[in-house]
């Protein structure tokens, strides 16, 4: 295959991740496994990949860490920082997440807090949540361990023959960089929406839906005769009709069999439904959803649910659960709830049975913002225990006295041996599909190399570059990366961009480490859109949020962040 070919297809493999219907896992396995077909890769090169000593540390970090954030302690700590004036409780949330996001798993970190940043009363969430979310991410640029693109970053150095990167190698970029953005953010919360605290948990706009059953009395009748305009807290948004929406819905519109009703506003007002005969709330009567435990949750980014809908997944089967309400953000969302397609971030109002709790497959699908449901959490000897040996670790591998996988592989044995973990937990939250996109992604780098297609892309760098020199290409490179990070996944965009900027260094013949820091760093980059990052999604509906608040909050933190890179990474990895 020739470097054209291999250049149209990376293309194809872009425009699929934007798009965005296909999984990432699903598509960097594909490329992997047809550069093999077609030659470009050898099976050997491909397997390597996959037994990269890199890789294996994300891997088992990523398990080790399902310890850590089973531990209240993080909660505890929490409510008692988020007291007193805004900017002061934003302030010491702010410090507290990036301290911890760089050395535990961010999205861990975030995943702790969320719950009790959405139930507090003291703040409205959407003031707290953003800023919650960037700061995981600014506090994850300073070390190896503290973001998973660091460790992608570091398999691909491996790869490449270079030597590994030191747990402190991005502190003297990150660090200040964090910092002067951590000061940035605490200025742009001011534009952050302020949604009223409710009374409430569920108090928040959901959408209801209502089928209507054969023999009600409300059949052959309009809606004003049954009087379902003048709800208490409740609004009848639209009419599906044998897949046909009525939407907006006209007061004469008279009802038939099977009519779903979909209704917006005040989850707590849904008693006001229990006045009429034959109406089922999603495949529950209305007394009885009413006697069930209202649990909000949100989509994970581990989540089987993502971009499927729950007629399809069977949700009931799975979670012994109905789903009472969807939201996405601040934003409406049109259709029927079953087959509405289900995103990562999206928050659900679920109407449990009584083993709700039992199921194992909740940590890998839902973030719990209930109060009413908590996941078992280790004893306060526990925790110690779990975060003393992870501390121990990191400072042994900072100092070199021993290799930072070995030590990760004794503390998850230990945790295995007192229980803190089970083999059960490790097979239901094993990252599978990042290491299918990351040990695919390194295979596909492989063919980028191996058939001249990164030396093309490094030669029109230069070209486009000329005149600037190799600090144009540097930015180059950088920019690049920002803009894949935006617009796929930081992970995603690292594995895309490494090959280019590791070409562009060689074809400019000078070291590489500028070049491997500014993938590094740009992939991390994204604040402008929560389509980007994990973090970011997982706060985008118990916030309420819009693109638009992303944006405007997003935009200084980016500009000072490309600015402190920029400025920093030439300064202490000179070309």
């Amino acid at each position: 295959m020739s470097a054209y070919l291999v250049l149209a297809s990376i293309g194809a493999l872009l425009l699929l991740l934007v798009h965005g219907q296909i999984k990432p896992a699903v598509l960097f396995s594909a490329w992997a496994i047809g550069y093999v077909i077609f030659g470009v890769v050898s099976e050997q090169a491909m397997l390597a990949s996959f037994s990269n000593p890199a890789l294996i540390t994300l891997l088992v970090l990523m398990l080790v860490s399902l310890a850590l954030e089973r531990s209240p302690l993080l909660e505890r700590l929490s409510d008692t920082l988020l007291r007193g004036k805004e900017w002061r409780a934003s302030l010491r949330l702010m410090g507290l997440t990036a301290g911890l996001s760089a050395f535990l798993n961010n999205t861990a970190v975030v995943g702790s807090l969320l719950g009790v940043i959405s139930r507090q009363r003291h703040i409205p969430p959407s003031r707290l949540l953003i800023p919650l979310s960037f700061a995981s991410v600014l506090g994850g640029i300073t070390t190896l361990v503290g973001t998973s693109t660091n460790l992608v970053v570091n398999s691909f150095v491996v790869n490449a023959g270079l030597p590994a990167l030191g747990m402190f190698q991005f502190t003297l970029v990150g660090l200040p960089v964090a910092l002067l953005c951590l000061l940035g953010l605490l200025f742009s919360r001011r534009l952050l929406p302020t949604h009223q605290i409710q009374d409430k948990e569920s108090a928040q706009p959901y959408f209801l839906e209502a089928r209507l059953e054969a023999g009600s009395p409300l059949i052959g009748h309009s809606i004003e005769e049954n009087g379902l305009r003048r709800l208490n807290g409740l609004f009848l948004l639209e009419i599906a009709r044998n897949d046909r929406l009525i939407s907006p819905v006209s007061p004469d519109e008279v009802l038939e069999a099977d009519d779903v009703l979909v209704f917006t506003g005040e989850v707590e007002k849904v008693q006001a439904l229990q006045q009429f005969a034959g109406l089922e709330l999603f495949g529950n009567g209305v007394e009885r959803l009413l006697a069930s435990n209202l649990v909000e949750v949100v989509v994970s980014n581990e989540s089987e649910l993502a971009n499927r809908t729950l007629q399809e997944v069977d949700f009931r089967t799975m979670f012994n659960a109905g789903v009472v309400g969807i939201r996405r953000g601040g934003r409406r969302l049109y259709g029927t709830l079953g087959k509405i397609p289900l995103r990562v971030g999206d928050s659900l109002l679920l109407a449990v049975g009584p083993d709700f709790k039992q199921h194992r497959n909740l940590d890998r699908n839902f973030h719990l913002l209930s109060n009413s449901l908590q996941r078992p959490r280790l004893s306060v000897r526990q925790s110690l225990f779990a975060f003393s040996g992870f501390g121990l670790v990191i400072g042994l591998a900072a100092v070199g006295l021993v290799p930072l996988l070995n030590g990760l592989l004794m503390l998850l044995a230990a945790l295995l041996l007192t229980r803190i973990l089970t083999l059960s937990e490790l097979r239901r939250r094993f990252p599978f599909e990042l290491l299918m996109v990351i040990g695919s992604a390194l295979t596909v780098a492989k063919a980028l190399e191996n058939s001249g297609a990164a030396a093309l892309v490094a030669e029109a760098m230069r070209s486009v570059f000329n005149g600037y020199g190799v600090v144009g290409a540097f930015v180059g490179v950088y920019l690049i990366t920002l803009l894949l990070t935006e617009t796929v996944t930081n992970n995603a965009a690292a594995a895309l961009a490494f090959p280019i900027g590791l070409s562009t260094a060689q074809g400019f013949g000078v070291d590489p480490m500028p070049f491997i820091m500014a993938v590094a760093f740009g992939a991390s980059a994204c604040f402008l859109v929560p389509f980007g990052y994990q973090t970011h999604l997982m706060v985008y509906s118990p916030g309420r949020y819009r693109v638009m608040d992303y944006i405007r909050s997003g935009l200084p933190v980016s500009l000072l962040y490309s600015a402190g890179v920029l400025t920093l990474v030439p300064l202490f990895f000179p070309f």
